[in-house]
């Protein structure tokens, strides 16, 4: 994948990710573009405004895309690498391909995606980095609970 490309798309995310921390919430956010480069829809982590545990970023974002006849061929944009609830819908509904903005904070599935096909670009965007330090800094206990520490 062309890094332009990559990076403009992330954008997208990361403008998702704002608008979810400006909310009250985590950090997070994703995009699904279309084989055609469409964006067919874009979300944020809203786990603590909808007091969903489910509504991660990528969840959000596909909810978004609605439904679709086939996701391959799609691409999920994240600002954060997906964990393992964000990446078994990446294998569930075939996406083929995901674009992490950091990679570093959280691993996730990351690894487990790639292994099975998906095709993994990793950005380490220091905006991406910088908004997750300041906000597990700000929100340690908020931050454990969504990725499932105790």
């Amino acid at each position: 994948m062309d890094q332009a490309q990559a990076y403009e798309w992330l954008a997208t995310a990361v403008a998702e990710a704002r608008a979810g921390r400006a909310e009250g919430g985590i950090p997070i956010g994703a995009a699904l573009y279309g084989a055609d480069g469409a964006l067919l829809g874009r979300g944020r982590n809203r786990r603590v405004q909808d007091g969903d545990p489910s509504m991660h970023a990528e969840t959000s974002a596909f909810r978004a895309a609605g439904r679709q006849r086939s996701y391959r061929g799609t691409t999920m944009v994240t600002t954060l690498s997906p964990c393992w609830y964000c990446s078994g819908l990446v294998r569930q509904f075939g996406i083929s391909r995901v674009v992490v903005g950091d990679a570093g904070t959280f691993t996730g599935g990351r690894d487990w995606i790639a292994e099975h096909g998906v095709e993994v670009v990793l950005l380490d965007d220091p905006e991406c980095k910088a908004m997750l330090r300041d906000f597990i800094e700000d929100a340690p206990a908020l931050w454990n609970e969504d990725i499932g520490i105790d």
